[in-house]
């Protein structure tokens, strides 16, 4: 087997090269970076389509539900008359609504 490194060295096709370079930058990008861009379009879609009710789970592991949206913010209930507001960008998981309640009615 002729291996492509030793031909450039040896003052082979430089092509052969320009060829390898390409072919490793295009599976890099259908393996890693394609898919990347797809679950991040996924994710702002979500983002912008959060309702008031909806229970979500931020980047650092808060469990709340939505009681406001606004255009870059969300304001988030954790407990009884508590309410913390991240911005839109930090809500990681979005469970929809009353997902909580049903949780909580599992570990019963």
């Amino acid at each position: 087997m002729i291996n492509t490194f030793n031909i450039l060295a040896e003052g082979g096709n430089p092509i052969n090269g320009f060829i390898m370079m390409a072919l490793l930058f295009v599976v890099m990008w259908v393996v890693i970076i394609r898919p990347q861009q797809k679950r991040q379009k996924d994710l702002q879609k979500k983002q912008d389509s959060l309702k008031k009710g909806d229970d979500v789970i931020t980047i650092g592991g808060l469990h709340g539900t939505v009681n406001a949206v606004s255009e870059k913010t969300v304001s988030i209930r954790v407990a009884d008359n508590q309410f913390l507001k991240f911005d839109k960008s930090a809500i990681a998981t979005i469970l929809g609504k009353d997902s909580g309640k049903v949780l909580k009615e599992e570990k019963k």
